[in-house]
This record gives C-alpha cells, sequence and structure tokens, in this order.
C-alpha cells in the first residue's frame, strides 16, 4: 500500500461518520481512529432555580404582645473561615476507618491537620492557620472543593 493510498484513506475517515478502520494485506495492517471527541457535543446545562420562599408576614393584632422569647442565633461575626487552598476532593479522614481529624468543638491551633484534599491523585494534608474551636464543618466527606471554598468555621481563641 504506498502512501498516497493511505493519505486518501485517512481523508475518506475524517469526512465520514467512521470511527475506526481497519486494512490487513498480507504482511500490512493500518489501523486509522477518529478522534472521539469529533462527534460529541456539548448539551447546554440548566440549573434547577432555588425555590423562593416568602417570608411570612406578621399578622397584626390589637391584644397585647406574646411574651415569647425570639430564638437565639449564634452571631457569625466574629468567625473565622478555614478556606481551601487548591481545587480537589475534601476528605476529613487521613483514610478509610480511621477517625475525622477534626469534629465541631474540637480545639484547633495554628498547624493542626484538618482535613486532606485530593488533587490529581496527591493527597494534601491542610493544617489549620488559626487557633480556636471548630464550630461548623462547612463540606461533607468525599465532596468536591473549589478554590478559596470555605471549609470550616472557628471561633478564634
Amino acid at each position: 500500500m504506498d502512501l498516497k493510498h493511505i493519505q486518501d484513506l485517512v481523508k475518506m475517515v475524517n469526512k465520514s461518520n467512521i470511527s475506526e478502520l481497519t486494512i490487513e494485506e498480507k504482511e500490512f495492517k493500518i489501523t486509522i481512529k477518529q478522534k472521539e471527541d469529533k462527534y460529541v457535543t456539548a448539551a447546554p446545562v440548566q440549573l434547577a432555580q432555588p425555590a423562593v420562599m416568602a417570608a411570612p408576614v406578621a399578622q397584626l393584632s390589637s391584644g397585647p404582645a406574646s411574651a415569647t422569647p425570639a430564638p437565639e442565633t449564634k452571631s457569625t461575626d466574629n468567625l473565622l473561615t478555614i478556606k481551601s487552598p487548591m481545587i480537589g476532593t475534601f476528605y476529613r479522614k487521613a483514610a478509610p476507618g480511621k477517625p475525622n481529624f477534626v469534629e465541631e468543638g474540637d480545639e484547633v491551633r495554628s498547624g493542626t491537620p484538618v482535613c486532606i484534599i485530593e488533587a490529581m491523585k496527591l493527597f494534601n494534608e491542610i493544617e489549620s492557620e488559626i487557633s480556636g474551636r471548630i464550630v461548623k464543618v462547612l463540606v461533607e466527606d468525599s465532596m468536591p472543593v473549589e478554590y478559596d471554598q470555605p471549609l470550616f468555621l472557628v471561633e478564634p481563641a
């Protein structure tokens, strides 16, 4: 088989929807493959809009105001955030079957390991840069995280 014939075969495969062509002769075998993504098109992604809940309207009454106290809400103004330094997969423990690095309520110091983020098959141990008490874990185990995404809320010591 000469070079011109091979070039013609390549052009023919490129113009068709054939994904692979194999030709075998006595002491000669050639396989021509298309790139797999040539005919793949991305479908538009539609994100579901969150339902908007209307706040309940307080009813006006002519009677005295009720004496029930409002529920206490913790102020997050004084809380600091431990953020993800990279894109990857968030893990709360060093290995399956091991305990979590930190739990809500645990005290951490600067340099204390708080989680692992896997990026490109590398497991990166993330250490706290602040001292204080873990108030809230913001990410579920084995979930993907983005760069600078909040991971933990910490009440500074």
